[in-house]
């Protein structure tokens, strides 16, 4: 029996910015159904991830946990943390949440994208996990994804299609097209399976992860949201001087690691509709869901929440991709409604996390564990910190945010920046040197939440965070070939010789 527990669905996206809702001030982009959610709950309008790229801030929302208790700094295999001295427990992550929510009577299901590492399988505790991931290192792993056997078993007409959701490499911030039509995407199958789900009947009420795979890049979305949006309609990216832009050299780097080191501002404005196109057709996709929840005679006690992993910069900054602070990366998007509970169309700037998820959902089973977060319903926190890099690399960089200010320090050169939110949004103007009195504070705050961990506590020297001398790293290029099919680089196919002759002859 439910026992008046609510259903908990949580909706996540990925790489989707914070500022791209229309409800919460966007007045170009179309979000009708995440509109929906925005009226039926609290809008958190100072929301951040706790590591600002996919598989780290997938580990803070699985387990609750600041990365230096999961070990994960970055898109690498988590490594075991240290414990504190005195802290013999094997592992303060577990259980995951889906499990959690197992043993406190939930059915629970999983669809969509999880970017475990490691194991791209690895067992999170549902009872029915369906992947949807992005890449496959090979044939036996794209075998097992759900959406791409489908397209291989039911679909063989696409089975020809090395990359099922737009091409990457060169072409990862590239305008393009979806390869399938708006029936047969990734999203629309995620959407697919979420209602199968809910409309199983069963006496226990649910837990439900819902994983959507973009608007990560490529950004590729299906006719007709393909053109839905004109570029002259787009603002160009905000910017300042290279050398304040620049500061964190995570960036310079990125940029020409995906090959987004010449972007201009007409690339980035055309790049920028195929980016809005695919939220407005997750969006229709989310509402398909909700129309789902609606029409249970248990909507009104089902908790649902909307969130991202972290943002993209998309040329803001001279910017692409995630791993920076700046709030386009760092800032995320996180509603929550719950009808039964929760007063509708509210805005809260109160600053909440990924960690907080799992308090959130534990509270509303009964039995809260708010492990490194906080009960949001209830409780406000100070200051929020966040972390990349790991620690003893010149990689490593910390966040703290306290009110209307933001600190970053960077162990690289041992770099820092501070904003003031509220008179300067855009974080153009690094106050370093203006304001002593709130640098030393949030400085003493950085280095009292690096000295939670052994691992993390390395970075202080004599109460100080210990930096080393600038070093820029060596620029190089990322391939992201369709592995699962033996495409490891730039090659001329096997059918040259059939393509060239099959071409008009112009030279005549």
């Amino acid at each position: 029996m439910k026992n008046n527990r609510p259903n908990i669905l949580y909706i996540m996206c990925d790489q989707f910015r914070y500022d791209c809702i229309a409800a919460l001030g966007n007045t170009v982009i179309k979000t009708p159904h995440i509109d929906r959610l925005v009226r039926r709950g609290v809008s958190y309008t100072n929301a951040y991830s706790p590591c600002p790229v996919c598989i780290p801030a997938r580990y803070n929302i699985r387990t609750g946990r600041q990365p230096y208790h999961t070990g994960c700094y970055c898109n690498e295999p988590p490594q075991p943390p240290l414990n504190p001295p005195g802290d013999d427990r094997p592992n303060s992550t577990e259980p995951y949440l889906a499990r959690a929510m197992r043993d406190l009577g939930y059915r629970t299901f999983g669809i969509g994208k999880f970017h475990t590492s490691p194991d791209q399988y690895e067992d999170l505790g549902y009872e029915t996990h369906i992947h949807t991931e992005e890449m496959w290192a090979d044939a036996a792993a794209r075998s097992r994804d759900g959406f791409a056997h489908l397209i291989e078993t039911e679909h063989p007409q696409f089975s020809h299609l090395e990359q099922l959701h737009g091409e990457r490499t060169n072409m990862y911030y590239a305008p393009q097209i979806s390869p399938l039509p708006l029936e047969l995407t990734v999203e629309s199958f995620v959407a697919d399976k979420a209602i199968e789900q809910l409309r199983i009947e069963d006496d226990r009420p649910f837990y439900a992860l819902i994983s959507f795979i973009g608007p990560h890049p490529p950004c590729a979305p299906p006719i007709p949201y393909n053109r839905m949006y004109d570029p002259d309609g787009m603002s160009d990216p905000c910017s300042g001087t290279l050398d304040h832009d620049h500061l964190d050299e995570q960036i310079p780097w990125m940029n020409y690691l995906i090959y987004s080191d010449e972007i201009n501002d007409a690339w980035a404005r055309n790049l920028k509709t195929r980016y809005y196109g695919e939220i407005s057709y997750i969006d229709s996709c989310i509402g398909r869901i909700l129309d789902e929840v609606e029409q249970r005679p248990d909507a009104q006690e089902t908790m649902i929440c909307f969130f991202a992993d972290h943002g993209d910069m998309l040329g803001d900054h001279h910017a692409w991709q995630k791993e920076c602070f700046f709030e386009p990366s760092v800032k995320i998007p996180f509603l929550v409604s719950y009808p039964a509970g929760i007063e509708g169309n509210r805005r809260s700037d109160e600053l909440v996390s990924l960690v907080d998820l799992f308090g959130l959902a534990t509270n509303l089973a009964g039995q809260m564990d708010v492990r490194d977060g906080i009960d949001i319903l209830s409780q406000k926190r100070d200051f929020l910190h966040a972390y990349y890099g790991r620690p003893g690399t010149p990689q490593f960089k910390i966040m703290v945010r306290h009110r209307d200010w933001k600190y970053i320090w960077m162990a690289n050169g041992g770099r820092e920046q501070l904003f003031d939110l509220c008179e300067d949004p855009s974080e153009m103007e690094n106050l370093i040197d203006r304001e002593p009195e709130i640098l030393q504070l949030l400085r003493s705050r950085a280095v009292a939440d690096c000295s939670r961990s052994p691992e993390v506590s390395t970075m202080v020297e004599n109460g100080r965070l210990k930096g080393v001398p600038f070093t820029a790293r060596p620029l190089g290029r990322l391939h992201q070939f369709a592995f699962s099919r033996n495409i490891t680089s730039f090659t001329v196919p096997s059918n040259a010789a059939f393509i060239s002759e099959a071409l008009p002859n112009t030279t005549e």
